[in-house]
């Protein structure tokens, strides 16, 4: 049958004005380039009209305003072709007229104009921090994206996550300091020219904070003393989830922010590193009843947020609002909107903020089987993708052990982040936890088989103290937030090493240095995936601020300065990443057994203390020690070097008695923190031999490692 283009039926049947209309296909939601013309499409249940509002891009007032015709809508779908737009310069959104009763969840204002929560592009934060013209009704503008993007052979590089290293970082933070050095400070473009550095660093994943457009301007405010504008800096507040921020994207006040992300994962692609987003289906940035009109409370209220019995909106984000996520609609926006990232973007996986929530039902009580979390296991499109759960909100659901993963979600461990934390500086009745961390939390994770992987493991993370700052300061100080030093968590796990902030006394700035160094080292050596904070490499602090989501300044940036200041430090970071990287005793997919099941002569793991063989679980005990039999590597599949292992925060140095090593092998130093640089990291090949063979000396507060060869 001859189905050529000519052939096809394209041809109007209403007219509006000057523009030719047809009725429109429902699916896919949004605009849709289609022969001659665009399809619009929009859901909503609850709507008695929608009216598509034509702009030319940046004028206040609309072009057009074209009512769907009533025979064009199906279902609860508006839909129609509009033929002969000129989509390259041309904005458009939504009025929805329909009941206003604020009480049974509805509140439908047809004077607003409404975002399409499908759109691919926004424009009206195109230039970061660019004041807006606050008179203008329709912020936040649905722009047309039209891709061409020359992928070449790029796509998802699906490592397996054993052997993931995660970089945590804030797209604009990055690059943002004078002392980057790039052409365009702050934007996608620019950690192109940093690829050379994240190589050099030897992560092999980076984990973007939300990078979709939201509104740096969402509840900006002066600090009552400074004077200083502060920012939703983070971006944790959703404006659109399909479109990447334009202030992001040095070519986004030319609308060309797209590309220049999908550049910057193509590029990263080709170097080994993988991308994975941080998305938020928690809330949106419309917050409560007195929030702002954007989208999704004017296109339909009631489906898209969980309203309590009043009407009013329940905030178990602590942003305003709640997304209702387990509503079939709302389900199936978050599953488009993954599928579109991956697919259109070979993004490779996500983080989602505050995922508890994703397991709430419409009235807010957690599920037994989440529809939402299910489905998105065993999507197709997503089969290859991470995905990675905070397994708590601020509603009060905490369920990092418990999160219901079916085979595939990750969580950030949490709890090995407060264990590491308050071992680090020495806690009593630590050990037997550490234990479990340590081999990838099997008390957490054994169960259903999860494994290892399971476990995202960290120490510090974009919300709380840095780790230069972990180890600078007992006490959180945020009064740069004009917040009285209220917001924030109070509980930090944090020491000083004897001094409330900056210091010049050598001891206690080379205490701090052997601290940060213990723990990166405990994550590195420890089973699961690790994550390491943005700067952590190189010292960077937020002077004691651990909730720094409203500053657009050098609390936030990192100063690149600091790789020449602190490069014994980094130099640390690169060889213990490569460390991990190259022996696979440490990336085993499923936990450790503590058994010898290939008749090797030694368990998997075994555990010890200043005796060898004689590990101390006591309440008393600072110190832990354990050997990986290199020959159980990923199950005997893959045989590698025997590695040991001494961790001891007590505050004297004390002597271990080490277990023998393989036949044939000798005890060769890798690490130890206690000594000074270079003596604190050998290269891989070079780590010379440890001169006694029956027992090694282990500074107070230090972690010594030991390669058998």
């Amino acid at each position: 049958m001859d189905m050529s283009l000519d052939r096809i039926d394209i041809h109007p049947t209403h007219t509006f004005g000057n523009y030719r209309l047809r009725a429109g296909k429902p699916y896919p939601f949004g605009a849709t380039f289609v022969p001659g013309g665009v399809n619009f499409s929009v859901f909503s249940r609850n709507a008695t009209a929608c009216t598509l509002v034509l702009f030319e891009k940046g004028a206040r007032e609309p072009l057009a305003e074209i009512p769907f015709p009533d025979e064009f809508r199906i279902g609860n779908v508006f839909t129609m072709v509009v033929f002969d737009l000129g989509y390259e310069n041309m904005e458009y959104g939504f009025r929805m007229d329909g009941p206003w009763d604020p009480q049974r969840g509805q509140r439908f204002n047809p004077s607003k104009i409404l975002l399409d929560p499908y759109a691919r592009m926004i424009s009206g934060r195109e230039e970061w921090g660019k004041v807006p013209n606050w008179d203008n009704p329709y912020q936040h503008r649905a722009r047309f994206v039209y891709d061409d993007f020359d992928w070449e052979t790029d796509h998802q590089l699906e490592t397996p996550f054993e052997d993931l290293v995660i970089y945590e970082m804030h797209v604009r933070s990055f690059t943002r300091h004078l002392s980057s050095g790039v052409k365009h400070p702050g934007t996608f473009a620019a950690i192109r020219e940093k690829i050379p550095y994240l190589k050099a660093l030897n992560v092999n994943a980076v984990e973007l904070l939300p990078i979709y457009e939201f509104d740096e301007f969402e509840n900006s405010r002066r600090h009552p003393e400074t004077g200083e504008m502060l920012y939703q800096y983070w971006g944790y507040g959703t404006v659109g989830f399909f479109a990447p921020k334009a202030g992001f994207a040095a070519t986004g006040k030319f609308g060309m922010q797209v590309d220049e992300l999908k550049q910057l994962i193509k590029d990263l692609h080709a170097n080994g590193i993988e991308v994975i987003l941080d998305v938020v289906f928690n809330h949106t940035s419309e917050g409560n009843e007195n929030g702002p009109y954007i989208s999704f409370r004017g296109i339909d209220n009631q489906t898209y947020y969980i309203l309590t019995p009043e009407g009013y909106y329940y905030n178990f984000s602590g942003c305003g609002n709640t997304l209702n996520c387990n509503n079939p609609l709302v389900r199936n926006m978050v599953l488009d909107c993954l599928r579109y990232w991956v697919s259109e973007y070979h993004v490779d996986g996500f983080r989602f903020d505050l995922a508890a929530i994703l397991g709430r039902d419409p009235f807010g009580a957690p599920l037994a089987n989440p529809p939402l979390l299910e489905t998105l296991a065993f999507d197709p499109i997503l089969a290859k993708c991470k995905l990675i759960a905070e397994a708590w909100d601020a509603g009060g659901l905490y369920q990092v052990g418990s999160f219901p993963a079916y085979g595939r979600w990750a969580e950030w461990n949490g709890k090995y982040r407060d264990a590491v934390r308050k071992f680090l500086k020495g806690e009593p009745g630590m050990v037997g936890e550490i234990a479990q961390r340590i081999q990838g939390s099997p008390d957490l994770y054994g169960a259903g088989g999860r494994g290892a992987t399971a476990s995202v493991n960290f120490v510090t993370a974009h919300d709380g103290f840095t780790m230069m700052d972990l180890v600078s300061y007992n006490e959180k100080h945020n009064e740069a937030n004009g917040e009285h030093n209220n917001d924030g968590e109070k509980d930090n796990n944090s020491w000083n090493c004897g001094w409330e902030g900056p210091t010049e006394d050598p001891g206690i700035i080379f205490l701090r240095r052997k601290q940060i160094k213990n723990a990166l080292a405990m994550m590195l050596v420890s089973q699961g995936v690790p994550m390491i904070l943005m700067g952590d490499e190189v010292g960077r602090t937020q002077q004691g601020n651990n909730n720094a989501y409203c500053h657009d300044s050098e609390l936030n940036w990192m100063d690149w300065s600091q790789v020449e200041q602190e490069s014994d430090l980094l130099r640390f970071f690169q060889k213990c990443i490569a460390f991990r990287r190259a022996h696979p005793v440490f990336r085993n997919r499923y936990h450790l057994s503590g058994q010898d099941y290939l008749g090797s002569g030694a368990a998997d793991i075994t555990w010890h203390g200043i005796q060898a063989w004689k590990a101390d679980f006591s309440t008393s005990s600072r110190v832990i020690a354990f050997m990986l039999d290199g020959r159980h590597a990923r199950g005997g599949s893959e045989p590698d070097n025997s590695v040991y292992v001494a961790m001891n925060m007590y505050w004297d140095a004390l002597p271990f008695e080490l277990p023998q090593p393989p036949e044939g092998t000798q005890w060769h130093i890798f690490a130890n923190t206690s000594a000074g640089s270079p003596e604190d990291i050998w290269d891989e090949g070079s780590e010379p031999l440890l001169g006694d063979q029956h027992q090694v000396l282990v500074g107070g507060r230090s972690v010594v490692i030991l390669l058998a060869k």
